[in-house]
């Protein structure tokens, strides 16, 4: 059965309920005065902002409807780009509103990750707390035996974030994934404990559940403010109404919080999302701000004042005009530009870790931005790790390297991303190079074992060296772990960040077996140019039996050393004749030919 509630405003609400579910569901869309004659399937719908929410809450508000509690799922989510294979489901639980659009904002891209469903609460609803966690926990129960290899997510904001934990704690032994937004876990601590004996006698032109009076009472004022541009997908300065805001999204927090699965296990290939454009500019534009939180661990406050050239000086200069890449050729020619890239995986690209990892967000975003290859990189354990995590003052960076598409290092892993055909991003120096002392810069940090060259040859994989320089032209090393060694209790922090910690090198001897993440005191500079350069593609495929022979996999070992060396040593050389590698020549150039324009470099 169908039914269609005409309101005076030219916003149209229809509901469409479930007769063979086993619970009472209902779909609602909202647009803006669609001909009739248009097919649900067919309804199109835009980002939603602030306005469309308002409109759509007053609707259900003011609908004479006493009950009970029900599910309801956007139209929209049928269509807008298909929803991907095996997509977990997402329930999402309103706050004190009850109203269920306060992901409003979030709908068409939820839809595509997750089967969704709003709980509405209707005005004249009474049910307890107790049974509006019954209610939801029938739902929940259901949706894991449907589908008992999945977990199930419940986004809870305010209240509804305490209606999530009461169902989690008594289903212990279910899969929930719990996203809880303001929970309201402190109301008897709110300015609202002291009015809730009056909650009863306000109007009805005035109810709770009228989205301008609760705003007005938590003295949120629909001020929906773009708090987040250049901040990652950090929420500190988010307000009441979070989910509402502009700069906020749920499905960026979820990536980059590593939480998004579809099976009991994370599979970070397999589960893995791309960035999307929007995703991809904001990584882009905040790029300064993710360096100076990768700076920051345990000399935070001193650094904030150093790092006020690094944030004012960022991506917006440091863009894809400023850097200079190239590529190779297969027949050795050097060429401005990524073409000699290839267009397929597998491809392992093999190169030089610059200074605590500068160069990974310009360089996968702009390979991702200039090719549509998405670089899957091997990345340390330790951005993986909650407890890591939690010792940094900002860790945005964590974030970023998961959204953009790292993966633990691990020989399964590397395994699975050749077998599917990805293009990997391998620094086999690892935490050495990029943690790397005084005087260590452009110095690589190998084990003496070819550990990736049998793997990539057992997929016949293209193996791609290359170089970047430029960190000497961003900041300098004031304080590196041997002098952190020297200072009182450093010992202690020390022992924090490397409790626990995956030993890579384990087999190996010397400084590649002791590589302890630590911080580093760096001094800022006026920020010169970035330089890369993509060596000649080196053939694996038909090659598979002769590199299981330890000492030929050893000789393309060093080969493809040596050529990352050589990379490096190009760049360092040709970089003496660019014209424009200071920040003036540079800025004078956008000033005259624009500011996206690709600005010149040394002749090849």
């Amino acid at each position: 059965m169908s039914a269609t509630i005409a309101t005076p405003t030219p916003l149209q609400l229809q509901i469409r309920v479930a007769p063979d579910a086993p619970r009472t569901r209902w779909r609602a869309t909202t647009c803006r005065a669609r001909p009739a004659s248009l097919p649900d399937a067919q309804v199109v719908t835009g980002r939603k902002g602030v306005s469309e929410y308002v409109e759509a809450a007053q609707q259900l508000t003011r609908w004479p409807d006493g009950g009970p509690p029900r599910w309801f799922s956007p139209l929209e989510c049928g269509g807008a780009g298909g929803r991907i294979s095996g997509a977990p489901t997402l329930l999402y639980l309103p706050g004190i509103d009850g109203v269920g659009l306060g992901l409003i904002r979030h709908h068409e891209a939820l839809a595509k990750i997750f089967v969704l469903w709003c709980l509405h609460i209707p005005v004249k609803d009474r049910t307890s707390f107790e049974g509006l966690v019954e209610y939801v926990e029938r739902t929940v129960k259901l949706e894991s035996s449907r589908a008992p290899d999945r977990p199930v997510y419940l986004v809870g904001e305010s209240i509804g974030a305490c209606i999530a934990l009461a169902v989690a704690a008594r289903n212990r032994d279910t899969d929930l994934v719990l996203i809880l937004v303001n929970p309201g876990t402190s109301f008897h601590k709110s300015k609202l404990q002291s009015l809730s004996a009056f909650l009863d006698l306000i109007p009805e032109p005035f109810h709770l559940n009228s989205p301008e009076f609760l705003n007005f009472l938590t003295e949120n004022f629909m001020q929906m403010l773009l708090t987040f541009i250049g901040r990652g997908t950090y929420l500190e300065e988010g307000g009441q109404a979070l989910s509402e805001e502009g700069g906020f999204d749920i499905v960026t927090t979820i990536k980059g919080a590593g939480y998004y699965r579809r099976s009991s296990q994370t599979d970070f290939i397999a589960d893995y999302l791309p960035p999307t454009p929007s995703e991809l500019k904001k990584i882009l534009d905040s790029f300064g701000y993710h360096f100076s939180s990768l700076t920051s661990l345990a000399t935070y406050v001193f650094l904030r004042l150093l790092l006020v050239t690094i944030n004012f000086w960022n991506f917006r200069i440091l863009n894809f005009a400023n850097l200079v890449m190239l590529s190779t050729l297969p027949d050795g020619k050097i060429v401005r530009g990524l073409a000699g890239l290839p267009e397929e995986g597998p491809v392992v690209l093999v190169g030089y870790h610059m200074l605590m990892a500068l160069e990974l967000v310009p360089l996968v975003a702009g390979v991702l931005s200039s090719t549509g290859i998405n670089l899957r990189g091997l990345g340390h354990p330790f951005l993986f790790n909650k407890y890591s995590e939690q010792l940094l003052p900002e860790s945005s960076l964590f974030d970023v390297c998961r959204i953009l598409g790292a993966v633990p290092v691990t020989t399964f892993n590397f395994y699975k991303l050749l077998s599917e055909k990805h293009f990997v991003l391998l620094y086999p120096g690892g935490a050495r190079e990029v943690l790397h002392r005084k005087g260590e810069e452009y110095k690589l940090f190998w084990p003496e074992q070819p550990e990736f060259v049998r793997m990539a040859s057992r997929f016949g994989a293209k193996i791609i060296p290359f170089g970047v320089v430029g960190e000497d032209d961003i900041c300098d090393v004031l304080l590196d772990y041997n002098d952190l060694l020297k200072l009182p209790f450093y010992d202690i922090m020390d022992k924090k960040l490397n409790k626990d910690s995956v030993k890579l090198r384990a087999d190996c001897t010397g400084e590649i077996q002791n590589q302890p993440i630590h911080p580093m005191v760096v001094l800022p500079k006026v920020p010169g140019r970035f330089y890369f350069i993509f060596g000649k593609p080196i053939e694996t495929r038909g090659r598979e039996m002769e590199l299981t022979e330890k000492e030929n996999a050893q000789h393309m070992y060093l080969h493809v050393k040596s050529e990352v060396e050589n990379c490096i040593k190009y760049l360092k050389e040709k970089r003496e004749e660019d014209p424009y590698r200071s920040i003036l020549p540079r800025l004078l150039y956008q000033a005259v030919h624009g500011h996206n324009a690709e600005i010149p470099t040394f002749e090849l």
